[in-house]
């Protein structure tokens, strides 16, 4: 969900790369075209609540070009943002993972074809309350710790040298994509589940008012939500068999950071991109100004050749 400190970033963002814009004689398509002065209309899009950040503040950005296109960006989740999608209630779905099979053929159903662009790099991040004594966790501590079924309730079930500290939790719901990436990618249980013995919730200021509130208390969410809370908040490092590694936008771009770096993305409904001139406006706007967005909202761009990717990815849309 949207912060203070976010909106704050967006205003500011938004006349800085106002000016920038205007002094280059408009903005950038994704075929380098120029701004999308002629445009209007109106754009929905929803679903994670990891990717709201840059989805909004393309709209914001945008609005500041053309106030003639409205959209409006939801935070329902990545789940819940397919499901609406695939039923064509939506235009873009916001997500933090891959559309899933079953997501797929509901789309199938819907009549519903997309294209599926990477717009930013994120670090799932693993904190804790600021006050306890643990900085690094393996990749079988996190697993051990989230697995679905896990007993462990004190920080030395997990390791003898921790304290004895009893531990609470604190998570995302299963509405999530940051919940499916922990729970397919990273803890890989066939079930995709993780334990349900925590507090829950899709509202990330909720997850960090409950870790930073709650003496041993650990949670996980997008590395931005971190970011905006790191006074009250710590990032625990991860081994993954190369010692330990920070979440950091250095090394969720270089591969280190691992297995908790992941790709972020939106899905764009083909045909909605072909026939709304909105909807086309929107999101060469988002792809041609993406690194000054991802700066905005505080996440990971993409490198050259991920953004490449990305480019070829708009360029076939209803190709």
């Amino acid at each position: 969900m949207k912060t203070t400190s976010i909106r704050t970033a967006l205003v500011a963002g938004a006349a800085t790369l106002s000016l920038a814009l205007a002094a280059c004689g408009g903005g950038q398509t994704a075929d380098g075209s120029g701004s999308e002065g002629g445009a209007s209309g109106s754009v929905a899009v929803d679903g994670s609540s990891t990717v709201f950040p840059l989805s909004d503040a393309a709209a914001e950005l945008l609005s500041e070009e053309n106030p003639d296109i409205q959209v409006s960006v939801g935070a329902a989740g990545t789940g819940g943002g397919f499901e609406v999608f695939c039923q064509g209630q939506t235009d873009i779905s916001d997500a933090s993972r891959p559309i899933e099979e079953d997501e797929v053929k509901a789309c199938e159903e819907g009549g519903v074809e997309y294209t599926e662009l990477r717009v930013a790099l994120d670090a799932l991040t693993m904190v804790v309350h600021p006050d306890l004594a643990v900085d690094c966790l393996t990749t079988e501590q996190v697993i051990e710790l989230w697995e679905p079924g896990s007993k462990v309730a004190n920080w030395q079930d997990l390791d003898p040298s921790f304290p004895d500290q009893e531990i609470s939790l604190f998570g995302p719901g299963t509405d999530s994509g940051t919940y499916d990436y922990l729970a397919a990618d990273v803890i890989a249980d066939e079930s995709e589940t993780t334990r349900d013995d925590y507090e829950a919730s899709e509202d990330d200021n909720v997850l960090v008012q409950g870790v930073s509130g709650t003496e041993g208390a650990t949670g996980y969410f997008g590395y931005t939500y971190y970011e905006e809370n790191q006074d009250s908040l710590k990032a625990l490092a991860i081994d993954d068999g190369e010692g330990c590694v920070e979440p950091s936008a250095e090394t969720a771009s270089d591969g280190t950071y691992t297995p908790l770096s992941r790709p972020l993305f939106i899905y764009v409904n083909s045909a909605e991109y072909g026939d709304n001139e909105a909807v086309k406006a929107y999101v060469d706007y988002y792809i041609g100004n993406l690194a000054e967005i991802a700066e905005i909202a505080q996440y990971i761009p993409l490198n050259d050749e991920q953004y490449g990717e990305t480019q070829d990815a708009l360029a076939s849309v209803g190709g």
